[in-house]
């Protein structure tokens, strides 16, 4: 995993635990996938990196997805929490150990069931960064 990749989704998972709709409903935020966490929770899905760097300096871009699952009838409750997302990641910090972000994008997301009363939401974004100064 790159120096960038690794300061975004550590950003990522700060940014989520701290964000005051999701911290009051999330039963936790992962890095990665959680072993043993009750739903509602969300979890940093995998990062695909490319480079997005110039002449002089290096670059990536990011595609980050944001997944949450959680138990219930309907998927309202997940509904919520995917709109508390969507609306929480652009504020990503701009300022990341050894990179500068360019751009937060929201590009999809989707709600699937994983069977009865389960559901999985993935919110994904395109994040743009530069190596700093």
């Amino acid at each position: 995993m790159s120096g960038a990749t690794a300061a975004a989704r550590a950003a990522l998972a700060t940014l989520l635990r701290a964000d005051p709709v999701l911290s009051a409903t999330l039963n936790g935020v992962f890095e990665g996938p959680a072993v043993r966490a009750s739903t509602p929770f969300a979890e940093i899905g995998e990062a695909v990196a490319g480079d997005w760097g110039t002449k002089d300096r290096a670059g990536r871009e990011l595609r980050l997805a944001v997944i949450l699952r959680d138990a219930g009838e309907t998927s309202t409750r997940i509904g919520t929490l995917g709109a508390a997302v969507e609306a929480a990641v652009p504020a990503l910090p701009r300022d990341l150990p050894g990179w500068r972000v360019a751009s937060v994008v929201f590009l999809r997301s989707r709600v699937a069931g994983e069977g009865p009363g389960r559901w999985i939401a993935a919110i994904e974004f395109r994040v743009r960064m530069l190596a700093a100064d």
